[in-house]
C-alpha cells in the first residue's frame, strides 16, 4: 500500500507525465496534487472532470449498466487525460495529464490502474 505523494510521485515517472491529481468526486476539490501544471488549473482542471464523472455515473445508471468505471479517457490533439476511479475508496479519482507525443497510452493506463488499487489513505 502506498501513501497520496507515493502513488502521485509514482504517477509522474510515466513517460510523459504532465501532472496527477488524486481528486475527491464529491467536492470536486484536489487532495493531492504533483507535477508541473503551468499550463492550466490543476483545480479547475479537478472540478471540471469531477462533472465528467458524475455525467457519466450517472448515464450507466439511467441505463441500467452495472459495471464500474475502469477509467475514462480523453485525447486531445497534444495530451492525453485519463480519469481513473479509485476503487477502495469510492468518491475518489486520480487524474493524470501525458504529453501525447512522450507517452505510451497502454503503459499510462496500467501504471494509472496499479497506483489507483495500492493507494492507502
Amino acid at each position: 500500500m502506498a501513501t497520496l505523494n507515493e502513488s502521485l510521485d509514482n504517477l509522474m515517472t510515466t513517460d510523459g507525465a504532465i501532472c496527477a491529481a488524486l481528486v475527491d468526486a464529491n467536492s470536486g476539490m484536489c487532495l493531492g496534487t504533483a507535477g508541473n501544471a503551468a499550463s492550466f488549473d490543476l483545480d479547475i482542471a479537478a472540478a471540471g472532470n469531477t462533472e465528467v464523472v458524475r455525467s457519466k455515473l450517472k448515464t450507466m445508471s439511467a441505463l441500467g449498466i452495472k459495471e464500474s468505471i475502469e477509467d475514462i479517457l480523453i485525447t486531445l490533439g497534444s495530451q492525453y487525460h485519463i480519469i481513473n476511479p479509485v476503487t477502495q475508496h469510492s468518491g475518489l479519482f486520480f487524474y493524470v495529464v501525458l504529453d501525447r507525443a512522450k507517452s505510451n497510452l497502454a503503459l499510462a493506463r496500467r501504471r494509472t490502474a496499479d497506483v489507483s488499487t495500492a493507494l492507502a489513505i
